[in-house]
C-alpha cells in the first residue's frame, strides 16, 4: 500500500452510490444557487463551475466553458490524483490570463478535492454547474449526485460502461426533467453545424428511406502512462484507464461512440432489435494493454430492416478511416470531411469546417439554457448511444447475437468491491502477469 492510499476513504460500491442521493438533503448549499433559481439565472449572475476529472479532456472542457459565457468562473476541481489536478489548474490559470480574465479561475485550496470522494465533495461545495470529465465508470454515480443536488451538468461521453450504469443514467435524466435541470452531452457532433445541417436533410428525407449505414473509426494507437513500482494496481489502472473495460467500457465505447451516435441519430434514437459481431486483440497484446480489444466489427439490425455496419480499430501502421455513410432509396449522404449528399437531391455543405466550433458550442448551449430557463436534456440519446456501444462489446466478447432488451437488462456490474487505492480492481493480472481477456464462445453473457 502506498502512503497516500491510507489518506483516502475506503468505500464500498454501495456507500459510493448511497452518497449520490444524500448531497441534496440540506436544500440550498452554502453559497450556491437554489434548485429553483438554478434553473433560470439572470445574465449578470456568476455561474460557478466545478470540474470533475482534470486530465487533458477535462482541462479542455473547462477551457471551452470559460470561453462560452462571460459571467462564469471555475471555483472547484476534483480528481483522483493531486498532481493531475495541480497541472490542470496551472493550465487553466494560464488560459485565463490569455483571455485577460484571471478572475475566471478562482479555485481556492479548500476547493481542490482529491481521491475517490472528490467528485461528491465538489458537488457539495457550492458550485452551480458540474463538468463530468472523469473516466466513464464514475459518470452514472456523479451524474446522479449532481442532479440530486440541483446542479446543471455537462457530461462527457460515454456515460457508462455497463447496463446497470445505463439504467441509472436514464433514471437520472428523467429526474433532471422534473427539476428543470440541463444535461448537455459530450457527444459533440450533435452540436456541429456541418453535421447538424446534413443530418437535418437526412431526417427530412433528402436521401429517401434509409436502407443501410456504415460507420468506421479506424485509427492508430493511443497514449499509455507506463507503470511505476510505487503504484498500487488500482492506481496503475486508473492512470491507464482507457485499457480497462471496467473504466472505459473498451475503446468502441470510449471512442467509436461518436460514430454510433450519428447512426442512432439517423435512426431517430430508437434502439436496434439485435446485434452480432466479432472482435479481438491482434496487436494489443500483453499486460500493458489491460483487457480491452484492438478491433471490433458489429452489425446492428433494426426492426425496419436497416442494418448499421460499425467498424473500429486501434492498430498502428494500418489504413485509417473515420467516416459515416448513409445510403437511402434516393441517394447517399457522407458526413465526414466535406459533408455532402449525392443522388436525387444533391447538396454540399459550404460552411465552417466540421468540428471547428462544436466543443465551444456545447457549453454555449448549456449556459444559454441555464440563463433562459429553458433546460436542455440530452440524457436519453446519450444513454442509448452509449448502450449501442456496450451492446457491441457484449456481442464481440461473448460471440453471441443479443437483443437490445436482453442487453439493456444485463446484470453484469463492472464495479470494484471497494473504491480505494489499496483495493483490488475488478480485473487482476494472472500468474503470468497478463490480464484475462474475454474470449468469444467462452465468455458468458450475464
Amino acid at each position: 500500500m502506498t502512503q497516500h492510499s491510507e489518506q483516502h476513504n475506503v468505500r464500498s460500491r454501495r456507500d459510493f452510490l448511497k452518497t449520490t442521493s444524500a448531497v441534496a438533503a440540506a436544500g440550498t448549499l452554502t453559497g450556491g444557487l437554489s434548485i429553483a433559481r438554478g434553473a433560470h439565472v439572470d445574465g449578470n449572475d456568476v455561474l460557478r463551475i466545478g470540474l470533475v476529472g482534470c486530465g487533458g479532456r477535462g482541462t479542455g472542457a473547462a477551457v471551452n466553458a470559460l470561453k462560452a459565457d462571460k459571467n462564469c468562473k471555475i471555483v472547484a476541481m476534483a480528481d483522483a490524483f493531486d498532481d493531475r489536478l495541480k497541472r490542470s489548474l496551472r493550465l487553466l490559470k494560464k488560459q485565463a490570463l490569455r483571455m485577460e480574465a484571471p478572475e475566471k479561475v478562482a479555485v481556492d485550496a479548500d476547493h481542490c478535492f482529491v481521491g475517490f470522494d472528490a467528485g461528491r465533495k465538489l458537488i457539495e461545495s457550492g458550485v452551480d454547474v458540474v463538468l463530468l470529465v472523469e473516466p466513464p465508470h464514475f459518470r452514472p454515480a456523479h451524474l446522479k449526485a449532481a442532479i440530486d443536488a440541483g446542479k446543471h451538468v455537462f457530461c462527457e461521453k460515454p456515460v457508462a460502461v455497463d447496463a446497470p450504469g445505463i439504467r441509472s443514467v436514464l433514471a437520472t435524466a428523467e429526474e433532471a426533467k422534473k427539476k428543470n435541470l440541463s444535461i448537455v452531452s459530450g457527444l459533440c457532433w450533435r452540436y456541429d453545424q456541418a453535421v447538424c445541417e446534413t443530418m437535418k436533410r437526412i431526417l427530412d428525407g433528402a436521401i429517401g428511406e434509409i436502407r443501410s449505414i456504415q460507420e468506421t473509426y479506424l485509427t492508430g494507437a493511443l497514449w499509455h502512462r507506463g507503470r511505476k513500482p510505487e503504484w498500487t494496481e488500482m492506481e496503475y489502472q486508473l492512470k491507464n484507464w482507457i485499457y480497462f473495460t471496467w473504466l472505459s467500457g473498451d475503446f468502441n465505447n470510449e471512442q467509436h461512440i461518436h460514430s454510433l451516435d450519428k447512426a442512432s441519430w439517423a435512426m431517430h434514437d430508437e434502439p436496434p432489435a439485435r446485434a452480432w459481431g466479432l472482435g479481438g486483440r491482434l496487436v494489443r497484446v500483453g499486460p500493458k494493454y489491460g483487457n480491452i480489444y484492438d478491433h471490433h466489427a458489429v452489425t446492428y439490425e433494426y426492426p425496419n430492416g436497416v442494418h448499421v455496419h460499425a467498424y473500429c480499430r486501434q492498430i498502428p501502421g494500418c489504413y485509417n478511416d473515420v467516416s459515416d455513410i448513409f445510403t437511402g432509396t434516393k441517394g447517399t449522404a457522407f458526413l465526414y470531411s466535406k459533408p455532402r449528399i449525392e443522388g436525387e437531391n444533391p447538396w454540399r455543405y459550404t460552411g465552417p469546417s466540421p468540428g471547428s466550433k462544436m466543443y465551444d458550442k456545447e457549453h454555449q448551449e448549456l449556459f444559454g439554457s441555464i440563463r433562459s430557463g429553458v433546460p436542455i436534456n440530452n440524457g436519453v440519446y446519450m444513454a442509448r448511444s452509449t448502450m449501442l456501444a456496450i451492446l457491441g462489446r457484449m456481442v464481440d466478447y461473448t460471440g453471441q447475437a443479443l437483443t437490445w432488451d436482453k442487453a439493456i437488462n444485463s446484470q453484469l456490474d463492472l464495479s470494484p468491491e471497494r473504491y480505494a487505492f489499496d483495493a483490488a480492481p475488478p480485473v487482476l493480472p494472472e500468474a503470468d502477469g497478463n490480464y484475462p481477456i474475454p474470449m468469444p464462445g467462452i465468455t458468458k453473457f450475464i
